[in-house]
This record gives structure tokens, sequence and C-alpha cells, in this order.
């Protein structure tokens, strides 16, 4: 199953200006933090939410939207995925 994921932006690394294409985030997703591509998201900064897939940030989304939509995630075990990585390091 694929899924997106949203997650807010916790650092930001590279310049937009310079080249986007490698400009990327650490995201966390309800504590598991991984690092994301935001080269399809030039506009997205520190502190916003991101719709996640495979690894690209692909939308910007407000704060409420990203709560609801993890709380759907929570409640299908959705997330368990992402925390059964962090435990193992991936």
């Amino acid at each position: 199953m694929c899924l997106a994921v949203p997650g807010k932006i916790v650092s930001v690394s590279g310049d937009t200006a310079v080249d986007s294409l490698s400009r990327t985030g650490r995201v966390s997703f309800g504590g598991v933090v991984k690092e994301v591509s935001l080269a399809y998201v030039p506009e997205a900064d520190l502190g916003d939410y991101v719709i996640v897939h495979v690894g690209f940030a692909i939308s910007v989304v407000d704060e409420e939207e990203a709560a609801r939509s993890l709380e759907y995630a929570r409640e299908i075990g959705a997330l368990s995925e992402l925390s059964e990585l962090e435990a193992v390091g991936g």
C-alpha cells in the first residue's frame, strides 16, 4: 500500500535560489523524524506541514488538515511502519 503522510518540517537544508532540487528537510511524523526532499515544494519552510510520499514532500497543508490526516492514519494503523523503522534505525 502506498501512503502519503503529513509531517512538520523541523529543519531545512539547501537554498532554493541556488538549487531547489537538492533542498531537503527533516520532517517529524508525530515524533518520528525523517529526511525528506523538498524539491517539489519550494515554498515550504521551517514549521510548515507537508504531505510526504516515498521521501518527497508533495504539497503543503495547514496544521489542522495535517492533524486530521495523522489521526486517521493512527486509527487504521498506518503509522506503525514508521515506528518500526525508527526502532531498527531506518
